[in-house]
């Protein structure tokens, strides 16, 4: 199924060696690795995977799900790298010479405020980039809420960030949310559409009135509920502020712990928000990159009883 190749390095003590192999058939990353290896445990190659050991042709990724095509080249390294190589807080789900993809957890800000300046998202990659490079910098390509988890596509040079934001509309794919919202949604689908504003207490309103905001389209699908809460798959066709927090107030089911709109009740301890899929055209390349995250525990702890 695989072409391996072995490569080895002889330091004057200690041997480090590492593992290549041609991919035959498409698939995810750690199966294609447990097929490949079947000496190794599954817990090894997870952990590999978590310590940024693992190249796709020469790009580092820790995506246990990332998919493979036939010919891409995987090198593994059997030996740990330099801890200082990961920022503490913030796991990095793909990185090359121009792009890194971030898992960020709820609660950390994408960027600084008047308030919070030290530790953000941001921050965090920019220390972690010099420590390759003093020089080296990172550039904001988009954010997400500090209360929302997920998905963000940061820039490595400012001539890739203005790439990717001069053309957002046909680079940027896909961008699927999680939802854990108040009520029962019925609806299996559903598609909502409005025009968004921005107050200057910056609260988002919703209108009919295309003269008094910006249109913005979400596209929904019911997962799964109860009489309590209800999962929801949320697709964006636009990208404005709050839009899937304002759109999931217009139909009465606020998402959980969303107090700003119309929630409730804190049942998580957070929002329940997640930037959970990121499909893009690589800026450099033109390859198609697709990348998607699980969905937070605590999210579905509202459906371990009474499930519909």
């Amino acid at each position: 199924m695989m072409k391996k190749t072995r490569t080895r390095t002889r330091p004057e003590k200690k041997t480090k060696k590492s593992d290549t192999f041609t991919v035959t058939s498409q698939g995810p990353l750690l199966e294609s690795l447990v097929t490949a290896f079947p000496g190794k445990s599954r817990k090894l190659l997870k952990a590999v995977l978590r310590d940024s050991q693992i190249k796709v042709n020469n790009r580092t990724v820790t995506q246990f799900d990332h998919p493979l095509k036939p010919g891409q080249v995987v090198e593994v390294s059997w030996d740990k790298s330099s801890p200082q190589k990961r920022p503490h807080g913030l796991n990095i789900i793909f990185e090359d010479d121009d792009i890194i993809v971030v898992n960020k957890p709820a609660g950390l800000l994408t960027v600084a405020t008047d308030k919070e300046k030290r530790k953000t998202a941001y921050s965090l990659l920019s220390e972690y980039v010099k420590t390759e490079d003093p020089d080296n910098k990172i550039f904001i390509v988009h954010r997400i809420d500090r209360e929302t988890s997920g998905l963000l596509l940061f820039a490595k040079n400012e001539k890739i960030k203005l790439k990717i934001q001069e053309t957002w509309i046909s680079t940027i794919k896909e961008r699927t949310y999680i939802a854990a919202v108040e009520g029962e949604v019925k609806r299996e689908s559903g598609t909502i559409t409005s025009y968004l504003n921005e107050s200057k207490a910056f609260i988002v309103y919703s209108s009919q009135n295309p003269r008094v905001g910006k249109k913005a389209v979400t596209h929904y699908k019911t997962l799964k509920s109860n009489k309590d809460f209800s999962l929801l798959q949320v697709n964006l066709e636009t990208g404005r502020k709050h839009q899937i927090r304002v759109h999931m107030q217009d139909i009465g089911h606020p998402v959980v712990g969303d107090i700003k709109y119309g929630s409730r009740i804190k049942p998580i301890g957070r929002l329940g928000l997640h930037a959970q899929g990121l499909v893009f055209t690589h800026p450099k390349t033109n390859e198609l990159c697709s990348f998607e995250t699980g969905i937070p525990e605590k999210f579905n702890q509202l459906f371990k009883q009474n499930q519909k």
